[in-house]
């Protein structure tokens, strides 16, 4: 009966912490989605891209953005430390 109870409060906690990633990554994406970026990334001190989204930045848990380059139109990727600065809503 102890275990099962455990098992149960366990699952529960998970399952809470997982809606709360996902609200907020559906708030954020109905926030933000289809808005252009300027986006700057470094890696170990040294800026390594800065450029501009042509709309939604993506993100990985890893550390990874995704986007299409506004100056060529190509789907990019970069792993570093990026900071995202959306333009402001028209």
């Amino acid at each position: 009966m102890n275990r099962a109870v455990t098992i149960t409060l366990v699952l529960g906690f998970a399952v809470s912490a997982a809606a709360c990633t996902e609200s907020r990554r559906a708030r954020n994406d109905a926030t933000f989605s289809d808005r252009p970026a300027e986006i700057t990334c470094w890696s170990y001190g040294v800026e390594i891209f800065k450029g501009r989204s042509t709309g939604k930045v993506e993100y990985s848990d890893g550390g990874r953005v995704a986007f299409v380059d506004a100056a060529n139109n190509r789907y990019t990727t970069v792993d570093g430390d990026c900071r995202v600065v959306y333009s402001p809503a028209k």
